[in-house]
């Protein structure tokens, strides 16, 4: 697979990293093995979470192909570039192609990032993972490797404005692989569920206590936060699913 683009865009993404000031606290990133198919499962707090989360694999040098949805590959401009970085198209109703594209890539030996929770999580607590993660390793018999990011839902996330100001923390913590067999898919994303949360604990106290104080909108409810607690983050989720379709039924009509 030839990458003409990625490296490029790699650095300029570093480069800007530093102009608005990112600091990083990378924890485990040598459990991405360096050669071979794996999957990444990443939490999802913040739109950019697939820039940010490659840095994962960066330790390892492997390039990560994200599975997004397939409304950033419609855009004229993001999609072209996510096609030439050979990220992976989700399409929500009829998901069986984008997984079967990610068979393909694990097998041919890339490393593949998926967002089991499937939406940006407004609680930033794990929300319910789908059983797709566990599935896909174990049909390509690849490591299956979770991965907790905090601190990007700062830069950008749902219902805040965006926040490039200088100076803020991101956390990445890798954990260790975890190896699918298929037999119970729901048993698998469980301990898929269990492991992201633990990683993601171990971010937001490991996280600078300056630029996370309590009531911080951005800490879970659980935490000291204001967010949504999961009950009221799934109450807005339905409100913003049956407005989308609304919306898409006036068009249609």
């Amino acid at each position: 697979m030839r990458d003409l683009t990625y490296p490029p865009i790699v650095l300029t993404a570093k480069i800007l990293f530093r102009v608005l000031g990112l600091s990083f606290q990378m924890e485990g990133t040598h459990h991405v093995p360096r050669t071979g198919g794996a999957l990444l499962a990443f939490n999802h707090v913040g739109y950019i979470d697939f820039v940010l989360g490659g840095l994962a694999a960066q330790d390892s040098g492997r390039l990560v192909r994200f599975m997004a949805k397939k409304e950033v590959f419609d855009h004229p401009v993001g999609g072209p570039v996510m096609r030439s970085m050979h990220h992976i198209p989700v399409d929500r109703g009829d998901g069986a192609g984008s997984l079967e594209e990610a068979l393909r890539y694990l097998e041919a030996g890339q490393v593949v990032g998926i967002f089991p929770e499937a939406t940006i999580s407004r609680s930033f607590e794990v929300k319910e993972l789908k059983t797709g993660a566990a599935r896909i390793a174990a049909d390509a018999g690849v490591p299956l490797v979770p991965v907790a990011l905090w601190g990007t839902q700062r830069l950008m996330t749902k219902d805040h404005p965006r926040d490039f100001s200088r100076g803020k923390t991101i956390g990445i913590r890798v954990g260790e692989p975890m190896h699918p067999t298929g037999d119970d898919p729901a048993a698998e994303t469980l301990e898929l569920h269990e492991r992201l949360t633990r990683l993601v604990h171990e971010a937001v106290d490991a996280y600078p206590g300056d630029e996370q104080p309590p009531g911080s909108w951005w800490l879970p409810a659980s935490r000291g936060g204001t967010a949504p607690t999961p009950e009221e983050a799934a109450r807005l989720d339905a409100q913003e699913k049956a407005a989308r379709a609304a919306r898409k039924a006036a068009r249609e009509g």
